[in-house]
């Protein structure tokens, strides 16, 4: 099975996160900010990912350790439970529409950390959470899961929709990529023979 565990301890967060690549979409999450709790939880259903987080972070200063410490979590979590990537897809992207915000997402599993990341929002929050903080998960996010991130927004100006937008495209996008090609027979998905 492609799980993994974590669990991450700072001054500024303790996270526990659990993963199951395979999994059916289930979720229990606890952030501390609900904001965030809702985003992944669209993720782990998108993405047909089983995912746990349990975080207590120092969200009485703001949101931003939180974000990025759960952002590292997942994507150690990501890197590990996928191996050496044998036999994955490797690739996916996905165009999705939500409301008025039109959201492109593109995914290449390489073994090389990369984010383009495109927004503009029409305020600076959604709720209590600063929108400047989802570019910084997903930073965190593409450093720790060593993989090419492209998220661009191609429409729509609501933060809330341009953020959850995100969240479902990439997991569909990740969903793709973590896929098993049947035709690969378990080969690397590289002519380097590793990725």
């Amino acid at each position: 099975m492609r799980t993994f565990e974590i669990n991450r301890k700072t001054n500024e967060t303790d996270i526990e996160l659990s993963i199951n690549l395979d999994g059916s979409g289930r979720s229990e999450i606890n952030t501390g900010c609900g904001f965030l709790d809702h985003m992944l939880t669209l993720f782990a259903k998108h993405g047909r990912f089983d995912l746990t987080v349990k975080c207590v972070g120092d969200v009485q200063v703001d949101y931003h350790h939180t974000a990025e410490d759960i952002g590292i979590c997942l994507g150690t979590a990501f890197d590990k439970a996928l191996g050496d990537k044998r036999g994955i897809v490797r690739y996916g992207s996905m165009l999705l529409p939500m409301d008025e915000a039109l959201i492109l997402s593109s995914v290449d599993l390489s073994g090389r950390a990369y984010l383009a990341y495109g927004a503009q929002f029409s305020s600076g929050r959604v709720g209590d959470f600063d929108t400047e903080l989802a570019e910084e998960f997903w930073l965190a996010f593409v450093r720790n899961a060593n993989c090419t991130l492209h998220i661009k927004q191609l429409d729509g100006r609501n933060a809330h929709h341009i953020i959850e937008g995100q969240f479902k495209s990439v997991a569909r996008s990740l969903r793709a990529a973590v896929a098993i090609d049947s035709t690969a027979a378990g080969e690397i998905p590289s002519t380097k023979g590793v990725l």
